[in-house]
C-alpha cells in the first residue's frame, strides 16, 4: 500500500470513530438560608446544617450554592429578605424558625420550604397537620412543651433556698406545664408576658423591682431573638437564669436545658437533600425533636458566686468553664 494511500484509509476510519460526549455538568443547586439572627448566633445552626449537606455529598462551590439571608434580629426585615430570595430563584429555601417559616411561606406558595428549629406549626398555620403538612412547607420541631417545667425543676436544685421564681415568656406552649408543676415544687411564681421588644424593656424593669431568686426564661421565637439583651439583663441583675436552648449558654447564659436546635439544622439536610431528589414537602411529616441537652456555662455560675451540684455536673451533656 502507497503511503497516501495509507495516511486517507487512517483519516476515513478515525472520521468513523466515535467522538467522546463532552461530560455533562452537575446542576449547582441553590439553597435559600434565611433566619432571624446574624453569623455568630447561628454558628452551630449553620455547621450542623452544612454537616448534614455533606454527609449527603453536597458541598458548597461543587453541586450547591446557598444564598444566605440574616435578619439580624430585626424581625421586620424577614419578609424583604424571603422576597429576595424568590427574586433569586432558589430551588428549596431553609427557614430558621416560626418567624422565618411564616415569611418563607408568604413569600411563595411553590418554592418547597424546610424549617428548622420551629414551633409548633400547626399552632401558626403553616401546616396542615403534623404527618402530613400540605401545601410546600415541612420541617423539624424544636418544640416540647413539657421542658420548662423541668427547668424550674433543675433551678430549684441549684438555687437554695429558691421561693420565689420569674417566668419571662412571650408566646409558648411551656406555660401550662410550667404553672401544673407549681404545687409540686412548693414555689411562688411571678409570670412576665413580653411580645414586643417595648414589653420586654417593661417586663426586665419588673423583674428588677421583684428581685425573684431565680428567673426561668419560656421557649419562643421572640425570647430566642432577643436573647442577648434577655442574657445582659440576668447578668447586670446577678439573677441566676436557665433557658430553653445551648444558644443561650454561648452567649454567656447560666444553664440550658431542651432540645438540640442545631440537631433539627442537621436533620433538615436530609428533608432538603429528599425534596431536590423529587419528594414533596406536603408528604414530608413535620418532625419532633430527638436530641435534648443540659449546657452548664461555669463562668457565669462564678460569676454569679452559684456551686453547682455535683449531681447537676454528672448530667450534664457540656460544661464550659
Amino acid at each position: 500500500m502507497k503511503r497516501r494511500e495509507f495516511i486517507t484509509l487512517l483519516g476515513g476510519t478515525a472520521a468513523a470513530w466515535p467522538i467522546p460526549a463532552p461530560a455533562q455538568q452537575t446542576r449547582v443547586r441553590r439553597i435559600g438560608w434565611l433566619v432571624t439572627g446574624e453569623p455568630v448566633s447561628y454558628r452551630f445552626s449553620l455547621a450542623a446544617f452544612r454537616d448534614g449537606l455533606r454527609s449527603l455529598n453536597y458541598i458548597e462551590g461543587r453541586n450547591i450554592e446557598i444564598i444566605y439571608k440574616w435578619a439580624e434580629g430585626d424581625l421586620t426585615r424577614l419578609p424583604k429578605l424571603a422576597s429576595d430570595l424568590v427574586q433569586e430563584r432558589v430551588d428549596i429555601i431553609l427557614a430558621g424558625g416560626t418567624f422565618g417559616a411564616r415569611a418563607a411561606k408568604n413569600a411563595s406558595a411553590a418554592i418547597p420550604i424546610v424549617a428548622a428549629g420551629a414551633g409548633d406549626l400547626v399552632e401558626a398555620g403553616l401546616v396542615n397537620a403534623l404527618a402530613a403538612p400540605g401545601g410546600n412547607l415541612t420541617g423539624f420541631s424544636a418544640n416540647i412543651p413539657e421542658a420548662g417545667a423541668k427547668r424550674l425543676q433543675m433551678m430549684k436544685e441549684l438555687v437554695m433556698p429558691a421561693r420565689r421564681a420569674g417566668i419571662l415568656f412571650s408566646q409558648s406552649l411551656e406555660l401550662e406545664t410550667v404553672k401544673g408543676s407549681v404545687s409540686a415544687l412548693e414555689v411562688a411564681l411571678r409570670f412576665y408576658e413580653t411580645r414586643t421588644m417595648k414589653d420586654l424593656d417593661a417586663a426586665l424593669i419588673s423583674i428588677h423591682n421583684d428581685r425573684p431568686d431565680m428567673v426561668v426564661v419560656l421557649n419562643d421565637p421572640f425570647m430566642f431573638t432577643h436573647r442577648k439583651r434577655i442574657i445582659e439583663a440576668m447578668s447586670a441583675e446577678r439573677l441566676p437564669a436557665i433557658y430553653g436552648f445551648r444558644e443561650y449558654v454561648d452567649d454567656g447564659g447560666l444553664i440550658s436545658y431542651g432540645p438540640s436546635i442545631s440537631d433539627t439544622y442537621r436533620r433538615a439536610a436530609g428533608y432538603v437533600d429528599r425534596i431536590l431528589k423529587g419528594e414533596k414537602p406536603a408528604d414530608l411529616p413535620v418532625q419532633a425533636p430527638v436530641k435534648y441537652e443540659l449546657i452548664i456555662n461555669l463562668k457565669t455560675a462564678k460569676a454569679l458566686s452559684l456551686e453547682v451540684p455535683p449531681m447537676l455536673l454528672a448530667r450534664a451533656d457540656e460544661v464550659i468553664e
